[in-house]
């Protein structure tokens, strides 16, 4: 089987870690490059961090890219209050050593993207959407060349975790989500509705533990501390597995269930700005133009997980 190109667009972050670890040890997929932007970290910690869990994966060779330090339009806002102050807190990492890119993850991947062929690579934002759409606006034939975006972002019934109407990757940078909702490219959405049901419970923190390599030490090092913020408000039994979701969806996508409908993203109310509206039951008449999944098998993500983090 030909592995599926992809490009992973983060900001490290725990869940970040795992969803770059578990795209490394898949060899469906063919990790093209990685392209680091502000968001859960600044972009120092962002770029740096990206580097730190190739390296824990043995992927020296992997390329990772420093990208936009802030959102296109409105002032950064970052996490370090459920990543810790460096965005990996619960395991001691090392300073990375391989090198990053010398080349703007924007223009990279611009460059990329436009040496494709039609509707070749997938691109896997688990962050604020500044990288995409900066490229989209630098040079819009890129989009012809994108087979999917895949996204974790946004929220239907579960509402926001930053503010009560939205979620942090759409509202950090909400204009580059308006920008990437309106490309027409293809896109799956994995809001907090499926995350919020892939939980971090402790018998599942022990399999990572009880995998019993450096990789499976610094995910139970990594998640022990990163659930802790999300048990605390949630008052639920683990903290959610954001990101690795969105990898997940690549490689079991019967895994989820959804709907294809039409979201907006909210960019002229302060009190909702970032809200992604989904419009489910199709009241608006508006063409749909994105998949949002609704609902995951938990049990079976974390079997994929943990199996996968194993190899490494």
């Amino acid at each position: 089987m030909t592995p599926r190109p992809i490009v992973i667009d983060t900001d490290p972050g725990q869940d970040d870690a795992l969803a770059i670890l578990l795209a490394l040890a898949s060899p469906e997929l063919a990790v093209l490059g990685i392209t680091a932007v502000a968001g859960n970290v600044p972009l120092p910690l962002s770029e740096s961090n990206a580097r730190r869990i190739c390296e824990l994966a043995g992927a020296r060779d992997a390329k990772v890219f420093a990208g936009c330090p802030r959102p296109m339009v409105r002032a950064l806002t970052t996490a370090e209050e459920v990543h810790g102050q460096t965005g990996l807190d619960g395991h001691d990492f090392p300073e990375p050593t391989m090198a990053l890119q010398p080349d703007h993850a924007v223009d990279w991947m611009v460059e990329t993207l436009m040496a494709a062929g039609e509707r070749e690579i997938t691109l896997c934002a688990l962050g604020p959407l500044t990288n995409l759409a900066m490229a989209m606006v630098m040079e819009p034939r890129i989009r012809s060349r994108i087979r999917e975006i895949v996204m974790m972002g946004g929220g239907f019934s579960d509402g926001g975790n930053v503010t009560p109407a939205a979620e942090f990757n759409i509202h950090v940078d909400p204009h580059a989500a308006q920008v990437v909702f309106t490309s027409g490219c293809k896109l799956t959405l994995i809001p907090l509705d499926v995350t919020h049901q892939a939980l971090t419970t402790p018998a599942r923190l022990e399999r990572f533990r009880a995998i019993g390599t450096p990789v499976g030490r610094a995910c139970h090092g990594m998640l022990s501390f990163y659930r802790r913020h999300d048990m605390s408000k949630y008052g639920t039994d683990g903290g959610p597995l954001h990101d690795p979701c969105v990898i997940a969806y690549l490689l079991a996508p019967e895994i989820f269930d959804g709907k294809h409908v039409a979201v907006e993203i909210e960019i002229s109310s302060e009190k909702t700005m970032g809200t992604t509206l989904a419009d489910w039951w199709g009241v608006t008449g508006a063409p749909p133009n994105c998949t949002v999944m609704n609902a995951i098998d938990d049990a079976a993500f974390y079997d994929l997980l943990i199996e996968r983090i194993a190899r490494l």
